[in-house]
């Protein structure tokens, strides 16, 4: 059985066990969460496409930590003006266990 549920903003396919990194939650590591916007459940010759939302549908998770992606470096220079400036960038996110898929 797998889901396609939205987290912040970006849609993801889960199952039952996968791990993913989406955008930063506010929860401490070890919470459990729980994801209401499902747009499709399927499970075997069973499929559910919500309109938007498949009602009743919802995908538990659990955070296990906090993370950050590998620095982006940011350039800007300037030719014949001195000008020249480093700039980095990690962007935040959450590691999450998916514990069920309830649809």
């Amino acid at each position: 059985m797998y889901a396609i549920v939205e987290i912040a903003g970006k849609q993801y396919k889960v199952t039952e066990n996968d791990y993913l990194y989406v955008a930063r939650q506010d929860a401490e590591e070890n919470e459990k969460l729980s994801f209401e916007n499902v747009l499709l459940v399927a499970g075997g010759k069973d499929i559910k496409v919500g309109t938007p939302l498949v009602e009743g549908a919802r995908v538990e998770a659990t955070v296990i930590e906090h993370v950050k992606a590998d620095k982006v470096l940011v350039f800007k220079k300037k030719r014949r003006k001195r000008y020249r400036v480093t700039r980095g960038h990690r962007q935040p996110y959450t590691r999450i266990k998916i514990d069920s898929v309830k649809g």
